[in-house]
């Protein structure tokens, strides 16, 4: 029997491939030897990278997301004017075989050749400074909450019981408090006449749980950690007004998002570690008269969360359903022989995930919403933790729906008068009477229930 070989038709002709490390990066432009040079990872080697690549007419490129090194090559390749295809590591991985960094780069060049690589989603330049600026915040706060731990935690070995008195030990009252603490302030009566209006404790019982033991060694890491903490909340400060400066100068660049305006909402509260900027207005302005906090349980730290992550690249999603699958929130179906293996959510996360999720747990604990009653219906049936799931895709599927095709948003509830909630819930009986199998003689009461 004659043998066949089966060709795969060539869809990038001139491409190359890049096997991204830490110290050198390894160059495929075709599938021989003498077809891979290694360079190293200065800016002048990469400038190189880029020159051989020009000279051997290389149109487009192929390269794994590694780390944080491929970024100063990805931005040196697109200066230059090449295509750069940033892929996910998972779907660049070799045949069962001997593994090098030529052969991979090899693979890398025959895979983009061939046409069976996708890229990866990147923000725009505007998008990826704000994002850095967001998350460099998060990183702070972090550090913040950490300092704030360590400050309960001496102040329980001085005997100092301030969190049992207040709420929150940052808060206005414990703040104040152990401010005087640290200048040694150690008079149970005089810290409690620092005492907030706000505080529902009484300065008697205040006096009585601040009655400390005066170890000095403990007083003095506590001061150093409140010194921290108040670093922290100063860089916290300059982030934010970074933060406001970019978005101004975005929004005043561009006459569609400048001529919107939008009042404030009361409902939507700022907790103490929500930016210091009008969230509100700019995101208003950023996404063209789209208002994302009218969604219930969307609060302001996700909207900076999506503005940050994904911002206007949320339009390269061609529908809904692509964006929930990003965010991997939408099943993975794993179908064989007709049949569902498997329909799990597949695994990873990313920060606009967990806001949306964050979000969607929020929804949970709202009354007698459109979204509230979706969760609950899916918590009833599946648990808490399906809804969270549940409800953050549709919150997915509804911010994508108000973006790209600027529409408001509008729950349905709104247009449900009570015929037909009357004729949705005689509907969900019927389903209930077929499936239980249940008698008037079970309910008590003389119904007929062939007319149902």
């Amino acid at each position: 029997m004659k043998k066949e070989k089966m060709a795969l038709d060539v869809v990038n002709p001139q491409a190359a491939g890049i096997d991204v490390g830490s110290r050198s990066h390894y160059v495929a432009i075709g599938p021989r030897d003498e077809d891979v040079r290694e360079f190293g990872v200065y800016n002048e080697d990469l400038l190189a990278l880029a020159q051989w690549l020009l000279d051997n007419d290389v149109k487009t490129v192929a390269m794994e997301s590694t780390g944080t090194y491929w970024q100063s090559l990805f931005t040196t390749l697109q200066s230059v004017g090449l295509e750069v295809i940033l892929c996910n590591g998972k779907f660049t991985k070799n045949i069962k075989g001997k593994k090098t960094d030529v052969k991979d780069c090899q693979w890398i060049q025959k895979l983009h050749t061939l046409g069976l690589l996708s890229g990866s989603f990147l923000p725009d330049e505007a998008t990826e400074q704000l994002r850095t600026y967001c998350r460099h915040r998060a990183n702070l706060l972090e550090q913040a909450a950490d300092t704030s731990r360590k400050m309960q935690k001496y102040l329980r070995l001085l005997n100092l019981r301030l969190d049992v008195v207040v709420k929150d030990v940052t808060g206005l009252t414990g703040l104040t408090i152990i401010d005087a603490i640290c200048k040694g302030e150690m008079n149970p009566e005089k810290l409690a006449s620092f005492r907030h209006g706000n505080c529902k404790k009484s300065e008697q019982e205040i006096a009585k749980a601040l009655q400390s033991n005066g170890r000095k060694d403990l007083l003095f890491s506590l001061t150093h950690e409140y010194e921290l903490y108040q670093v922290f909340q100063g860089k916290i400060s300059e982030c934010d007004k970074q933060i406001q400066k970019l978005l101004d100068e975005q929004i005043k660049n561009d006459e569609n998002k400048k001529q919107h305006y939008i009042e404030g909402k009361v409902h939507k509260r700022l907790n103490k570690n929500s930016p210091d900027i009008n969230i509100n207005l700019l995101s208003y302005q950023y996404f063209e008269g789209v208002d994302l906090l009218a969604i219930e349980g969307v609060g302001h730290s996700t909207v900076l969360t999506l503005m940050s992550e994904v911002g206007h690249g949320i339009n390269k999603f061609e529908s809904a359903k692509q964006f929930a699958s990003w965010l991997r929130l939408a099943p993975n179906n794993r179908i064989s022989g007709g049949r569902i293996l498997s329909n799990k959510i597949p695994k990873g996360s990313n920060r606009l995930k967990i806001a949306l999720r964050q979000a969607a747990n929020a929804v949970g604990n709202l009354k007698d919403t459109a979204l509230s009653n979706f969760f609950k219906r899916i918590a009833f049936r599946k648990g808490r933790t399906s809804a969270i799931s549940a409800t953050a895709r549709k919150l997915a599927v509804i911010i994508w729906n108000m973006i790209t095709k600027k529409v408001p948003y509008k729950t349905d509830s709104q247009y449900e008068f009570l015929d037909q909630k009357r004729k949705r819930k005689v509907q969900e009986m019927k389903k209930l009477i077929h499936k239980f199998d249940i008698t008037p003689d079970d309910l008590g009461l003389q119904l007929n229930i062939n007319n149902l």
